[in-house]
């Protein structure tokens, strides 16, 4: 169990410190109006879960 929660907070990290170079792709939509702001990563979370189907079909050819 406890090497579940150290794999798990290695991704945290590594999602954490690529948040930051994904954060601001083309593609992602920003509104910003008087004291309103609105963010949605449209192509950060297309690559994030391009990336997640990756990981998770290359876990199940393992199990």
């Amino acid at each position: 169990m406890g090497k579940i929660f150290i794999v798990i907070g290695v991704v945290f990290i590594i999602v954490g410190l690529l948040w930051g170079i994904f954060g601001k792709l083309p593609g992602d939509v920003s509104f910003k109006k008087g004291n309103f702001s609105f963010h949605f990563p449209i192509m950060t979370s297309i690559i994030v879960s391009i990336i997640l189907t990756v990981i998770f079909y290359i876990i199940g050819k393992f199990r």
